[in-house]
């Protein structure tokens, strides 16, 4: 993959983010640009656009590895979350899965894309050879993040729908893409930063 850096960096500057890239958000998709080389170096593009239109809505834009609700610590988190459980905001949720367990660990969602409950970190971890079992919050370093981000939605370990199932030779279903992470939550939305970004990835005319 031959990447026209500053033509990408300026359009998403300009599309996505208001005029404005920190060097977190830089980093960020620097680190999934990064992860998708390796797999796919000669990958399709659709597919680079819609993991990084994930990170951009996943993280709130700001393309860091986040903890569920946005929390600063898994402290604040597991109270953000038993406060909703408890109010009933969480109807999907039938056991507390982020209340720490025998060992004290926690397994709320973590990354670019919420990775939740032991046996997901068990089975990302062994996707990428990363011990994410012993140490969750590994899920949380930046190169770690994008690896589950992208290895996991290409190889569709989160919901067991993989992206090359919505974009081959024939079609591209920027909507449905989304059934890969989360159903169709905010699918249009998504599949509308898809689109921009893949524009943003095309060599200048």
């Amino acid at each position: 993959m031959t990447l026209d850096e500053q033509r990408f960096y300026a359009r998403c500057r300009t599309e996505l983010y208001g005029g404005r890239l920190k060097q977190a958000q830089v980093s960020g998709l620097s680190a999934i640009l990064d992860s998708f080389q390796k797999r796919q170096p000669d990958g399709d593009l659709r597919l680079l656009a819609y993991i990084l239109a994930t990170a951009h809505h996943e993280t709130a834009r700001t393309l860091l590895p986040v903890r569920e609700t946005l929390a600063a610590t898994d402290a604040l988190a597991i109270r953000r979350l038993d406060t909703a459980f408890a109010a009933g905001r969480l109807p999907q949720v039938k056991q507390p899965y982020w209340r720490c367990d025998a060992e004290g660990k926690s397994w709320l969602g973590r990354g670019f894309v919420q990775l939740t409950h032991r046996r997901n970190y068990q089975r990302l971890g062994e996707l990428l050879g990363v011990d994410l079992v012993s140490d969750p919050d590994r899920a949380m370093q930046l190169d770690v993040a994008a690896d589950v981000l992208v290895a996991g939605m290409l190889a569709g370990a989160f919901t067991g729908r993989r992206l090359g199932e919505f974009f081959d030779a024939d079609h591209a279903d920027w909507t449905s893409a989304r059934r890969v992470v989360n159903g169709t939550d905010r699918a249009a939305l998504i599949g509308g930063y898809g689109r921009v970004f893949f524009a943003a990835l095309q060599p200048a005319a």
